[in-house]
């Protein structure tokens, strides 16, 4: 318990340093350049303690549980026995099948309950009078960052280069972006940007760490990295995708009135 203890209060000191410049540039511009009074200060500092707590338990929260439970599912679901290899045995990447669906739901859990997500497809809904569904753009995206982690584990697992996906990914987006209805394009790239927060990165970070320890001849330090990039990308598809089958569904309903 003193341990846990410690090692909260560490992080918790750690956590108001880094808070503390963007505290300082609000108070600085509220304060000297627009020369005004805080309002309701006292509920600021409350609120900005709040703020520090909070993530104070949160990283506190990835140390202990997070990133172990990462590890210790990614070696379990790799492990020989759990895919039926013998041992010196020849490696297929089908027979990792269970990483993958595993990879998938990682992937679609974590961006439903994405924080930054949440308050970009409320404020789409929002401007758009509800044309834009909150939960329509939640679950796209998610779908979107799902397949991004499975495409991710194929790639650890095969030692594919990482390159070949983000450039052959990045090619679909300009294609799609000729053809996808202009008023979605940007919602689309920003979706790709949200799914990369508080919630995602460090689920994600410690899956294909895991992963790449656990796959014989996968170097963490190499292929480790990069399902960040899958699931940035993925979803600005997923949701460019949505909005070109709604435009057609669309475009067909109105020529069958007409």
């Amino acid at each position: 318990m003193t341990a846990l203890l410690n090692d909260f209060t560490s992080i918790f000191l750690t956590t108001a340093l880094d808070v503390l410049p963007i505290t300082a540039i609000i108070f600085f511009f509220q304060v000297v350049v627009l020369r005004q009074p805080i309002p309701h200060l006292k509920k600021v500092l409350v609120g900005g303690l709040y703020v520090v707590l909070g993530l104070a338990f949160f990283l506190l929260g990835l140390e202990k549980a997070l990133f172990p439970i990462g590890d210790l599912m990614a070696n379990q679901l790799a492990s020989p026995s759990f895919v039926g290899l013998e041992e010196g045995g020849t490696v297929f990447w089908w027979s990792y099948y269970w990483i993958y669906l595993f990879a998938f739901l990682i992937g679609f859990s974590t961006t439903i309950a994405e924080p930054s997500l949440i308050a970009v497809a409320l404020k789409a809904s929002e401007v758009s009078s509800g044309t834009i569904s909150q939960w329509g753009l939640r679950i796209t995206v998610a779908l979107g960052v799902g397949v991004a982690l499975a495409v991710g584990a194929f790639r650890i697992i095969s030692g594919t280069p990482l390159y070949l996906y983000i450039l052959g990914g990045y090619v679909v987006v300009v294609v799609q972006t000729f053809f996808a209805p202009k008023q979605l394009i940007a919602l689309a790239y920003d979706s790709g940007g949200v799914t990369t927060s508080t919630v995602t990165v460090p689920i994600v970070a410690a899956l294909g760490i895991g992963l790449s320890s656990a796959i014989p001849g996968s170097n963490p330090a190499i292929d480790g990295f990069g399902l960040i990039a899958f699931a940035s990308l993925f979803p600005i598809i997923s949701v460019l995708g949505y909005a070109q089958i709604r435009q057609i569904l669309d475009s067909k309903l109105k020529t069958k009135l007409q």
